[in-house]
């Protein structure tokens, strides 16, 4: 296989030159869906309420608000019109729909009124069509001006589909100078850094490329698949090149040299590829369905970094070996003597340190509290002050609906006064409190009726003041639905914002408990086919997952609200991405054991990798920071300063507390270790 591709570098290299370059072409076919509604599973209770609703009635759920201020009831009116004429629009509802304005208004429910129309400032609620919202609330924003506010889910979609791109390319504007950089200092070759990137950018490319035969990502993959693929697999063309380099010393022949490289480094390459690949397959295990895609994106890429690094970069360095040899320079960085020896006068500090930190922080971060949606814009941001202009006059608005048998008024009614009662719900549109019980639905005309009935359902409105999610949003959730399931059983359906988002939040729980088994066995089963045994994988899980912990409990010492799509996907890619630092240390570490004792060996694992380890976790790190730096994305954003952090701290615990981890279990790693072969005195 090797001599075959040595054999072949030129057709390898103009091979895969030519697919990265279609990938490139092809990849901006792929849709991306900002929508996170629809990755629920196809059974969750709002879910399929969502499709009742679409079957049964033509209107959709309100999902934007515009506030416009200083309006007369005239001038509102005419408003509307004017909004009901902007393309994507529909179902726009205001004062006029819920009370007959042709009677004076001081005469109506003063709750309900200023629940439309306060002191002059009049807010309308309406539909954005899927698809069209990019346009649409740019129509809005010129009809309204720069006085007037809006918010809601569809301007949130609005606003991620104009900025993922953007900022994408942004945070990989600065990322791809600062790797360089690195590896600059790292390397010895100018044209070293050039051929790593070379390598793991075309497989970025045609992992890209290759998402046209699954129709459509996630705004989160489109984000966070290609930079963090960058940053993971990078360590496998610095592993090649640099097993390259020193063969080089050993032979004249650059084929034989690259074919020895090539043998000696795949077991180090295939074991750290195989931990993070199998890391990133528990996320495809999720039922909610970002996980499934970003893990199908992770695990593609990852496959796709390891063929490249193992086929392409040996042939394209072959072809260009003397770019490499004209462009050598002195070490940049000094190197810095008996590391090793002083890092270990802190292993029992790091020893004591992490034993005390492990189960606060293990018990924090499940403690955390947690954002389930998008999260809220900052106040600096137009979409930030709109929505707390319209709080601060309106208080806050979200509605839930809920479908109910049609045909017995009487029972709808109880139903509806026991709603109103309810904490937090500020009004009800329903048809026994819009047009009352006296009137039979018959008398109605149709286009009054289809408001409230379809042919099987009911339709009633609870507008509440509570926030789309937290507390008080889920308590009022559970209460609809008890009370719904106590008048008509299993037959209804309730749908809204903080419906989806307390669905989401179970799914999510379970989804958590799910990857978190499937991440540890199956990167423990790599690493114990990779050691040969029992007890380095436990030391190594241990070190990484105490790194995984600390990291995730940031957010509940600091009292930081944190998303969960964030803290769920860390949970699993800070393990299967960091544990490659481990890896290295520990398997050059039982190579030295072989040949000296175990203080010595860690003192010169130590002296010999934590260069190597450092380079990595700084590309991680580098990785996580930008895109936190960069990104407006709420989402994004956290799974960058979770990422970055993260790194750091997994290089911590691998340069301090693992080698302190070894050296007391290094009678209990040899004892269950098969064949361990270490040194011993004699």
């Amino acid at each position: 296989m090797i001599a075959r591709v040595l054999k072949h570098k030129k057709l390898i290299v103009i091979t895969f030159m030519f697919l990265a370059i279609i990938s490139a072409v092809v990849q901006s076919a792929v849709t991306v869906n900002h929508d996170m509604v629809e990755y629920l599973p196809d059974d969750a209770p709002s879910t399929v309420a969502m499709d009742v609703m679409e079957d049964e009635f033509d209107g959709a759920v309100a999902n934007t608000r515009v506030m416009m201020k200083d309006v007369s009831i005239n001038e509102a009116l005419a408003f509307k019109d004017d909004l009901e004429a902007i393309d994507g629009v529909s179902e726009v509802t205001w004062l006029d729909d819920v009370i007959d304005i042709k009677t004076p208004i001081e005469m109506a429910d003063a709750d309900t009124v200023e629940s439309y129309y306060e002191n002059g400032n009049a807010l309308f609620s309406f539909h954005v069509e899927e698809g069209k919202e990019v346009e649409t609330t740019d129509a809005i924003y010129e009809l309204i001006g720069e006085d007037n506010a809006m918010s809601g889910e569809a301007l949130n979609t609005a606003i991620s589909q104009k900025s993922t791109g953007q900022e994408t390319t942004f945070a990989a504007a600065i990322l791809v100078p600062v790797i360089i950089l690195i590896l600059f200092l790292s390397t010895r070759s100018w044209a070293e850094p050039l051929f790593f990137l070379t390598a793991i950018g075309v497989s970025v490319l045609i992992n890209l490329g290759t998402n046209i035969f699954i129709g459509e990502v996630s705004f989160i993959t489109q984000a966070v698949a290609p930079i963090l693929q960058l940053a993971v697999s990078l360590d496998y063309a610095i592993f090649l090149l640099h097993s390259f380099a020193d063969y080089r010393q050993e032979t004249a022949d650059p084929k034989e040299a690259m074919q020895q490289a090539m043998k000696r480094s795949f077991p180090a390459i295939a074991a750290s590829a195989s931990t993070t690949f199998f890391g990133f397959t528990a996320l495809t295990f999720m039922d909610f369905g970002i996980g499934a895609d970003l893990g199908l994106n992770l695990v593609k890429g990852i496959l796709l970094s390891f063929i490249s690094v193992m086929i392409f970069l040996p042939a394209m360095t072959l072809m260009f070996y003397k770019w490499i040899d004209k462009t050598k320079h002195k070490p940049l960085l000094p190197s810095i003597p008996h590391v090793g020896r002083n890092l270990l006068k802190l292993r029992i500090p790091a020893l004591l340190v992490v034993m005390i930190l492990i189960v606060p922080a293990f018990l924090a971060q499940g403690q955390t509290d947690f954002i389930y949606g998008t999260g809220e814009h900052p106040e600096s941001t137009r979409a930030g002050s709109d929505a707390s202009e319209i709080e601060e006059t309106f208080s806050k608005h979200t509605p839930v609906v809920l479908l109910v048998p049609k045909g017995d008024i009487a029972r709808e009614e109880e139903l509806v006064q026991e709603l109103d009662d309810l904490n937090h719900v500020n009004s009800i549109v329903s048809y026994v409190g819009s047009v009352g019980t006296a009137i039979p639905p018959e008398y109605l005309g149709e286009a009054e009726k289809e408001q409230f009935f379809s042919e099987n359902y009911s339709r009633i409105i609870i507008n509440s003041t509570t926030d789309t999610e937290g507390d008080d949003a889920f308590a009022l959730v559970e209460d609809v639905r008890t009370i719904a399931s106590d008048y008509y059983g299993d037959d209804y359906h309730a749908l809204g914002e903080s419906v989806t988002l307390y669905d989401m939040k179970h799914i999510v729980e379970q989804d958590n408990k799910v990857v978190n088994i499937l991440t540890v066995v199956t990167i423990a089963i790599v690493l114990l086919l990779t050691f040969r045994s029992i007890s380095i994988p436990v030391v190594l899980l241990l070190t990484i997952q105490s790194a995984v912990w600390i990291n995730l409990s940031v957010p509940y010492f600091t009292d930081s609200p944190l998303v969960y799509i964030g803290y769920l996907i860390i949970s699993t890619v800070q393990l299967a991405a960091t544990v490659d630092y481990a890896i290295l240390l520990t398997e050059a570490y039982t190579v030295n054991r072989k040949e000296m004792g175990a203080m010595a060996a860690i003192k010169k694992t130590i002296d010999e990798k934590i260069f190597s380890i450092g380079v990595s976790a700084s590309i991680l790190s580098s990785v996580g920071f930008i895109l936190w730096a960069t990104s407006t994305d709420p989402i994004v954003s956290s799974i960058g300063l979770l990422l970055g952090r993260g790194a750091l701290l997994a290089f911590l615990l691998v340069v301090l507390f693992l080698p302190a981890m070894l050296l007391l279990f290094d009678r209990v790693i040899e004892k269950t270790t098969w064949k361990p072969n270490f040194y011993k005195r004699t």
